[in-house]
């Protein structure tokens, strides 16, 4: 059995270029406005925060844009990466469905996240960028931009959300042996940091806080450029390496999926491995169930609104169309820290809003319990934000079960949880508990979002 349950791409089938899923959408992405002006932003607005090759992407509709070959270089120290079979997990749950699940947790950094840090660092380099600045929400993202900088020459400054700073320390330990700083937010470095700690000394922090914090040291120093992990159109095209990867090993197993699952916070790993599959549906392909995996604390595809919105809380971005719970709601502090933000990725929003994909929300215990079972019977110790995936795939199985289906579902594991032992400890002592956020709170951060002309 075990001979079946792994499948491995030769390197030399590794993509040659990304997926972009604009190019086949039966309706345009909504553009990204100026606040100041409410018209769409152009290259010269983005310029200080991003170089120009990143601005192209983010603007492109070329279906396929080529992997530059020292990235390609540097990703085959991992990829491509693994597609299990999940038979022990099959028989655990008793279901006929089969389980499969692409691993992207074989990065240096136990992430999908390499997958775009690696670019990213890249194209500042060969734009003669000195220094990076970025958020980062559990540490998987500023791993991977510490990692991916150290290679590339670039000096990196982390903004961690103060709750993950604390409950993290080895993430913090990783990023500063790659070479970064990692700082707690919101900080006394910046206005933005400044103004949230006299109001709240205490303040947990948000990722919209540290995205404001990591921006402003960027648009005020000519030497800095900004990196996000999540949510922007170039960082999700970047990981659709994963999805069409898995494609291939679909096709190795005789299998294709006819439902596929991935957690979404601010939607890249989610995006990476749905998105070619989903870029297939739209050019006469088969049709699958798209189902996105969000946390109940923090639900901005099922409690939020599709709505003009900032990306960050001091309001320093512009405003993207998404669904979001407002950029002043401040989630609790569940252990899924990379699923904390209050936003959703632009184009997975617009995939929402054409029905292209569903949405589904649960709590924090019955999504480790859904990871313990995993551990327990595939090996892989799942990552907080993963453990959303898993239990997922693990309803959507016992759906199959109750119906008596032999559906194919395909998941993205995407990353590890060796850093994230406490959580587990506190899971199994049973202090882990299933936080909510304030409905006061939600509807307040709403009430304040940017009026924007029709």
């Amino acid at each position: 059995m075990s001979s079946q349950t792994k499948f491995l791409l030769d390197e030399s089938r590794m993509p040659t270029h990304w997926y972009n899923i604009a190019a086949d959408l039966p309706v345009a992405l909504p553009p990204v406005l100026h606040p100041g002006t409410m018209q769409p932003v152009g290259p010269d607005d983005l310029a200080p925060l991003f170089p120009m090759e990143l601005i192209l992407q983010e603007v492109s509709t070329e279906r396929e844009i080529p992997i530059p070959e020292p990235v390609r270089d540097v990703f085959r120290l991992w990829r491509p990466s693994p597609l299990y079979r999940a038979h022990r997990l099959e028989k655990a749950l008793g279901t006929p469905a089969k389980i499969y699940y692409k691993y992207e947790g074989v990065s240096p950094a136990g992430s999908h996240k390499p997958n775009t840090a690696v670019p990213q660092a890249w194209y500042n380099a060969q734009a003669g960028v000195k220094k990076l600045t970025t958020e980062t929400g559990a540490g998987q993202w500023g791993t991977s931009l510490a990692f991916a900088g150290s290679l590339f020459g670039l000096e990196v400054k982390v903004f961690q959300v103060r709750v993950s700073y604390d409950q993290k320390p080895y993430r913090r330990a990783v990023m500063e042996t790659y070479g970064a700083t990692c700082i707690a937010s919101p900080s006394s470095e910046t206005n933005s940091g400044r103004a949230i700690l006299a109001k709240r000394p205490d303040h947990p922090g948000s990722l919209g806080i540290a995205i404001s914090e990591a921006v402003e040291i960027a648009a005020t120093n000519d030497d800095t450029k900004y990196a996000l992990g999540s949510v922007l159109n170039h960082v999700l095209l970047h990981q659709t390496i994963v999805g069409q990867e898995a494609m291939m090993q679909m096709e190795m197993a005789g299998d294709d999926p006819d439902v596929i699952v991935g957690c979404t916070g601010g939607g890249s790993n989610f995006a990476g491995i749905s998105f070619p599959f989903i870029g297939q549906q739209l050019r006469g392909g088969k049709k699958r169930r798209i189902v996105a995996v969000e946390p109940a604390a923090c639900p901005s595809l099922t409690r939020g609104k599709y709505a003009y919105d900032f990306g960050d809380t001091a309001h320093l971005t512009p405003l993207t169309k998404m669904h979001t719970l407002g950029s002043t709601f401040t989630p609790p502090g569940f252990h899924a820290g990379g699923l904390r933000y209050h936003g959703m990725a632009p184009l997975v929003s617009h995939l929402k809003e054409l029905d292209l994909i569903e949405a589904t929300a649960y709590h924090q215990v019955g999504c480790f319990e859904a990871g313990v079972l995993f551990a327990r019977s595939e090996g892989i110790v799942p990552a907080p934000e993963a453990n959303h995936a898993v239990k997922g795939a693990i309803e959507e199985a016992l759906r199959c079960k109750r119906e008596g289906k032999a559906d194919v579902i395909l998941f993205n594991l995407c990353g590890h949880g060796h850093f994230d032992m406490a959580a587990y400890q506190n899971y199994f002592a049973g202090k882990l508990t299933d936080a909510s956020y304030s409905e006061e709170e939600l509807a307040m951060a709403l009430s304040g979002l940017p009026s924007v002309p029709a």
